[in-house]
């Protein structure tokens, strides 16, 4: 077994206690309003970053550059920068009047209680057609902060509403990367995957929605929530909204809405053409933190996977479990661990890999399980940390709209995660583990635990 360094998990270290100590002394210490949003977290990033360039002596810092640089022009990251960009300059175009008018046409054609369950509903079914919960919460949170002016409902439970739906896309679409990255791990067929998941997901949806029927019931309106709309307005988020919901790219969904709303707004003249051109940049530029915080997270992944960090900290949960079950659990906190330091799930999946292929061996646990629970457990994990892609994404958009929100308003209400993952728990300890056509015959086979049980 390659013997890695626990020493070097130590900039992930700095970063939690730095963000998480200062947000708390700051809100709760020292009374500052929005304390956690005051923190400005890519210089705790950089600090991070700066801890991580100072470990390991023995390569030289041109060396930690070029490490450094591979794993900034991952495939993966420099997608997820292209869509905030892309991102930015559709909110930039169309402005806010647009997400306005979409939520008033929602609210005129549904009773205002069940906008909410709407967000999530449509958030859900977005994102299982795009593969993207990233791109799903660029386009869908402008349209919740606008269902939270207008009728009255909280905002954190609007954008945790999206952010909800968007994870449950990300785990079951056949286009998710954490999807292709799990199921060709694991040489599993993505529609054995996709059932594995499906029977995980469905019922933790299903009582998040339920749950937010009955806030939604339970919440005072604040006054009416009529007002009037443009339908010519409403085109760009529709176009975007059909695109997702039949499965076009998210490049050429936003592009395509980039383009209708350019149209729209010199049309009705409520932006002069020589100004359009920088809406569009200024959107870009909201986007700047978000973008950095990518970049810099995937330059500290690879310094602490060069250093062995990572290696540790797989031995480690290894070490941990015996049983078949306890081996499941395992693979789940594996991937969870990877999550929470890298902050980017497919790269999480991506790593956990070789190693939870060594352990479905071990505990014969099926190529399938194995990646339902690697993308199931990373999308629970990813799905609530503050500083992910998913929340940041999200936290941006609602600034640029002018509202401003933190991560730790937003958790509390992001139900599905949480019950994603006790029905994650549920099927591995309470419900027994059938065998599917198409696995190997040794990947059911049972530890030597359990047939001694």
């Amino acid at each position: 077994m390659e013997k890695g360094r626990v020493g070097a998990l130590l900039p992930i270290g700095v970063f939690l206690v730095l963000y998480l100590g200062l947000g708390i002394l700051f809100e709760y210490g020292m009374g500052i309003t929005m304390g956690f949003y005051n923190i400005p977290i890519v210089v705790i990033f950089l600090i991070a970053l700066l801890v991580a360039c100072f470990q390991n002596r023995s390569l030289s810092f041109d060396d930690k550059l070029v490490i450094m640089g591979r794993g900034i022009g991952d495939k993966t990251i420099v997608t997820m920068i292209l869509i905030f960009m892309a991102a930015g300059v559709f909110v930039g175009t169309v402005g806010r009047d647009s997400a306005e008018s979409v939520a008033y046409l929602m609210l005129s054609v549904i009773p205002a209680e069940f906008s909410v369950a709407v967000l999530f509903v449509v958030s859900c079914f977005v994102s299982v057609s795009m593969g993207t919960s990233v791109g799903t919460i660029t386009l869908i949170t402008p349209i919740a902060v606008a269902v939270s002016a207008a009728s009255g409902f909280s905002l954190p439970l609007c954008v945790a509403s999206v952010m909800g739906g968007a994870m449950f896309g990300d785990n079951l679409s056949f286009i998710s990367d954490t999807t292709i990255a799990a199921c060709q791990g694991q040489g599993c067929e993505m529609k054995d995957k996709f059932r594995e998941n499906f029977k995980i997901a469905l019922p933790a949806a299903v009582v998040t929605l339920v749950i937010i029927l009955a806030l939604s019931l339970s919440t005072d309106l604040a006054g009416t929530v009529q007002h009037d709309y443009e339908l010519l307005e409403l085109i760009p988020y529709l176009i975007v909204l059909v695109g997702g919901i039949i499965g076009i790219n998210v490049f050429v969904v936003l592009l395509l809405g980039i383009v209708s709303g350019s149209i729209i707004v010199v049309a009705e003249g409520a932006v002069a053409a020589t100004d359009l051109l920088g809406n569009m940049g200024t959107g870009a530029a909201g986007m700047f933190e978000t973008t950095m915080v990518a970049v810099l997270v995937s330059a500290i992944c690879a310094l602490i996977r060069e250093y062995g960090g990572f290696t540790a900290l797989l031995n480690g949960i290894k070490s941990l479990f015996k049983s078949r079950k306890g081996g499941q659990l395992g693979m789940g906190l594996l991937v969870g661990a990877m999550d929470i330091a890298t902050a980017n799930n497919t790269v999480a999946i991506v790593m956990a890999n070789p190693i939870a292929r060594d352990m479905a061996e071990t505990y014969g646990i099926s190529r399938r399980k194995t990646a339902s629970i690697l993308d199931t457990f990373s999308c629970v994990f990813q799905g609530v940390i503050p500083y992910g892609a998913q929340m940041l994404v999200a936290i941006s958009a609602c600034t640029e709209l002018g509202f401003a929100v933190t991560a730790f308003q937003i958790i509390p209400f992001l139900f599905y995660p949480f019950l994603l993952l006790a029905s994650s728990l549920v099927f591995i300890f309470l419900i027994p583990d059938k065998r599917g056509r198409g696995d190997a015959a040794t990947d059911e086979r049972p530890t030597a635990e359990e047939a001694a049980d």
